[in-house]
Formats: structure tokens, sequence, C-alpha cells
């Protein structure tokens, strides 16, 4: 038997209003998501829409109550007595039953929907995070470069040697609690320069410089180095080791402990020295493997392929290093993202069983951690793999740059925009003047709307390396979202890779209503999809997206994902795509790609 309140509400259509506001509620707010992403709006306008919809459910209810719907006009309900139920009691019944309907919807937003349950999951890495000072605090710490050694040996051939016994020193410091160490990258950018070393120390933003020379003969190794602080150029420290060359891993944590202890005396409070070196017991594989190392760091084609020769012939002679292991995982991983469509698959499977077996060899050692994750996250497109990975990576060393950026990367492409900033901009104070830094922060703030923001990142790249073309799309980019089509043409101009200029010459000429220059461009990019290339037919659905050729651009993803294309792992973050965001197939689509759709 129904309750006469029960029935009076049935009679006045409320619990039918109350359904149907729920359906344009949840219409709206398919509208006005991807309407906000357009637009560049914060995050929080959404929040301040789901809770004005909320609100909106006790009004409709209580007009729902009053007014009823008849031929078209609306009308006042016909009055029914219903004792003990007026007034403030009847208002208060509306109200809860407003509310009780809003509910799923509020909670579910605030508390249940993916993106707030991944935050809660990762309070505790976010702790770890937290560990690296942010941009406002860094340069108070306690903080030294290590400049790259000299190469003194009679032959002037040992300077990858030189450069490994800085590096290794390098990476053992920065392992220790209050003590800030610039990145390789910046701290090596001075290699060759005759400059003042308190004009490095300033341009490196650190208290004081540690440098050294080298000088190898045979099996015996003479390694000389001094601590300079930057205040007023006098010396903290200095010391000279003659060793044999079996013995080097034990000179380098000699000088790491001496340097730390002199540090701890002028600069430190009762600060330990407890660094994890990575020893190879074969002096030869060591050799190979610093001689491999320096070459992967010039990053062209010719000399990573030469390192990977040189560290297979490492492991090869020590087949349980995994350094060498872990660096040969990552350079393939690097290449395997140009590499031709046909190679992406084998050259895949090679680097993540190279990641493997590092891992393997040395659970505890952060690189083989953090190459595995890029191999699963990057190339296999196995995001829970790889966040599982780099969690532990980051366990391990919370300081490393390179373990820093390949998470922040992976946050960049499940969608956490303003995490994967934060992340990055630790990795730009460890790296001031590392240029692909600064591109990769470039990127992450573009996608997020912050266009601003995103040209300063590009400036300070440019700046470091001027000659770099292959952030030009990030520039090219940045002028489409910003409205600058003609100057985003010109940009996209010098770009050095053939399908990406293409691209962004058919979405630029479209945007200055040159139809025939946009199609022609788009004909000559459709038409490589059959090539060696690796990612066509995402670049071909990327242009369909921007044109706002939707059924075109779902064809397009759907073939791009037949043929596992690597640039699909931007999907989510793409801004050519923005404009399918409001079609549900998009949301099946990042669910194709294990993808939260959130």
């Amino acid at each position: 038997m129904d309750l006469p309140w029960l029935a009076e509400l049935k009679r006045r259509r409320v619990f039918r209003a109350l359904v149907g506001y729920g359906i344009a509620a949840f219409a709206v707010l398919q509208i006005v998501e991807p309407v906000m992403h357009g637009l560049h709006w914060p995050d929080e306008v959404l929040s301040y829409v789901v809770v004005a919809l909320a609100v909106g459910f006790p009004v409709v209810v209580s007009l729902a109550w009053i007014f009823d719907v008849k031929a078209g006009r609306l009308e006042r309900t016909a009055p029914a007595t219903l004792r003990g139920l007026s007034g403030v009691r009847l208002g208060l019944l509306l109200v809860g039953i407003g509310v009780l309907g809003a509910a799923p919807g509020v909670v579910w937003y605030f508390a249940l929907r993916p993106g707030v349950r991944a935050a809660s999951r990762d309070d505790a890495l976010r702790a770890t995070l937290e560990e690296v000072p942010p941009a406002s605090d860094v340069r108070a710490l306690p903080s030294i470069g290590v400049l790259p050694f000299a190469d003194m040996s009679p032959g002037k051939d040992q300077e990858y040697f030189s450069d490994g016994i800085a590096e290794e020193i390098l990476n053992a410091l920065a392992q220790v609690d209050g003590l800030r160490v610039t990145g390789r990258t910046s701290s090596f950018s001075f290699k060759g320069k005759n400059e003042d070393l308190r004009s490095i120390g300033r341009k490196l933003g650190v208290a004081a410089v540690l440098e050294g020379s080298v000088r190898k003969a045979g099996n015996r190794v003479r390694v000389a180095a001094q601590v300079v602080k930057v205040a007023d150029g006098f010396h903290l420290w200095s010391q000279t080791y003659d060793r044999d060359l079996s013995d080097i891993f034990a000179v380098q944590d000699e000088i790491a402990k001496a340097v730390v202890e002199a540090l701890r005396v002028k600069l430190l409070s009762g600060t330990e020295l407890a660094p994890k070196l990575h020893p190879a017991h074969d002096p030869e594989a060591y050799r190979l493997f610093l001689l491999g190392r320096s070459l992967a760091l010039l990053a062209t084609e010719e000399s990573i392929s030469r390192s990977l020769a040189i560290l297979k012939k490492a492991v090869t002679l020590e087949p349980a290093y995994a350094p060498a292991w872990a660096l040969m995982a990552q350079l393939h991983g690097n290449i395997t993202r140009r590499a031709l469509r046909v190679e992406i698959q084998w050259r895949t499977r090679e680097a993540l069983d190279e990641a493997e077996q590092a891992i393997k060899l040395e659970p505890d050692y952060e690189e083989g951690h953090a190459a595995r994750g890029y191999v699963r996250g990057w190339l296999l497109w196995d995001w829970a793999g790889a966040h599982s990975d780099l969690n532990r990576a980051l366990a391990l060393n919370s300081k490393s740059a390179s373990v820093l950026s390949n998470y922040a990367g992976l946050m960049q492409k499940l969608g956490r925009l303003k995490e994967a900033v934060e992340v990055q901009r630790k990795v730009v104070e460890i790296n001031p003047l590392d240029a692909d830094a600064w591109s990769d922060l470039c990127a992450f703030l573009l996608q997020d709307g912050q266009l601003r923001a995103a040209r300063d990142a590009y400036a300070r790249s440019q700046e470091i390396s001027p000659n770099n073309d292959e952030v030009a799309g990030h520039l090219s980019t940045i002028d489409l979202l910003d409205g600058h089509a003609a100057e985003a043409l010109i940009a996209m101009q010098k770009s050095p890779h053939t399908a990406s200029r293409l691209r962004g010459v058919a979405i630029a000429q479209h945007e200055l209503h040159h139809a025939h220059e946009s199609e022609e461009a788009l004909h000559q990019l459709a038409s490589m999809v059959e090539g060696p290339e690796g990612d066509i037919a995402y670049q071909v659905a990327r242009v369909h997206a921007w044109r706002g050729e939707r059924e075109r651009a779902f064809e397009w993803l759907d073939r791009a994902y037949a043929r596992h294309d690597l640039g699909l792992r931007l999907v989510k973050v793409d801004p050519f795509l923005r404009n399918l965001h409001i079609d549900p197939r998009f949301t099946a689509f990042l669910k194709k790609m294990n993808l939260p759709p959130d």
C-alpha cells in the first residue's frame, strides 16, 4: 500500500521530473567537459558546474510539486490535503528528495571516479616525490656541481674514461640526503670550455664545484680531484689517488666519501654517505661500458648504433653487468620510437628482454626498472606495468633525473598533466641546462593549455640548443592553439620529419582557410601510410580530427590501432584530437587503449 505522501508525489510527477533532470544534467556534463578543455579553462570549472547541477535537484523537485505541464502549458498542480505534511515539513521532504537524487552523481564525481581513486592510490608516491625539493626551495640546499674530469693520459685518448669517472662520482654524491647535485647534462655542458669555476658555479646555481683529472697508462690510473667554493674560489678539499685499474670503483668510492666529508664540515650537518656503486668485475667490460655510454650521449643515429655494439661487447665479457643491460634497453626503446614499422615488434621485444635481464641481475638498480617502465608504457601501452616499474624506480632513487623524467612522461600519457608538469619541473631543477628536459616541459604545458608557460619553456630549450629542430613541432602547436596559424606554418617548415611536417602544414593551411593546400598536404601524408614509417595513420587521424571530420578521424584512429602506431601513446592528451572528446566513441577508444577515460 502506498503512503499518502508517496502517492501524492507520483500524482505530481515529481519522480519523472527528477529522472528527466538527472538525464539532462548528465548531458550537460558531457558537453561542458570537452568545451572546457577546448577553451583551456581550469579543471575547477567542472567542479563548479557539478555543484550547480546538484543544487538544481531540490529546485526541480520543488517546482515539480507546485507546477505541471498540460497541453504544452505550465499550470499550477491541483492542491491535495495531506494531513501533517505542509509548510516546513513539506519543504524539508522535497529538499531531501532532491538531495538524494543528486547524491549518487556528486559522490561518484568527488570520491569514486577513476581520477580521484588514482590520486588516492598515489598518495605514498607523491610523498616520495615531495622529497625532491621544489623550485622555490632547491637553491637553499647545500649543492655541488661535478664537472667532467680532464683527460691527462699520454695519448689523450681516454676522454670517455675520464667522463665516466666523474659521472660515477656524481651519481654517488646524488644519493646523499640534504645535498643537491646538478645533473650530468648541465654540468658536462661546460666540457672543454675555459671558464672560471666561480662563473660555472653561478650558472649551475651551486655552492661548490668538483673538478679533476684522470691519467691512465696501462693498467694504472691516477685520479686528482678538488672541490672549490663558488663564493670565494677557495679550495675546500683536494686529493690525488694512484691505483690499479682493477681498483677503480674503490677510488670512486674514496673520492665520493672524501668530498662529502669536506662538504659536511663546510656545508652539511652530520651527513653520512652510503653510495650505491655498480661495479663491473672485468676492467675491460667497465671500459667498454663507459665508452658506450659516452657515445650514447651524443644522441646521433651513428653514435647510438656504435654505442649498442660496444655495450654488447661489454655484456659478452661480463654477462652479469646490470648497468650495461639497462642502458641497452633504454637505447633500444628510444630507437624503436622512430623505427621502421616492420622493425617495431622485434625491437620492442629486444628492449624488454634487456630491461628484464638488468632487473634480474640487480633488483635494486633503479635504471633497470625505469628502462622496463619506459618500454612497457611507450611501446607496449602496458600502463599498469609501466606505473609499477616507475614507482619502484622512484622508491629506489627519487633524485634521479632520468627516473623522474620517465615518470613525468608516464603521467602525461595517462592524462595527469598537472602532475607531469610538477615532476618535470623537478627535472629541470636538477638539469637546468638540458634542452631536452625543457622541451618535454614545454610539451606537457601546452597539452595542459598553459600556453604562455609553454612558450617560456620552449625559449629556454632554444636558448640552450638553438639548432634543435626536433622541438619545432612544439612551437607550431603553441601557435595553432594560440590562433596564430601563419606563424605555425612557418615553424612547422623546420621540422626534420616529413610526416610531422605534412600534418602541421595540413592543419595550419586549414586554419588559414586554404582548403586546397590543406587537402594537398593531407593527401601526401595519407599516401605514405603503406610506406615504412611507423605512425602515419595516427598523423592522418589528427588532421581529420582538427578539421572536425569525426567519421574519418575515427576510421584512421582504428587503422592506427590495428597497426600499433606508437603515436597513439599520446591520444589522451593530444590537443589535435580535442574535437573528438565529446563523441562517445572517443571514450570507447581510450578504454581500448587501457587508458582511464576521465
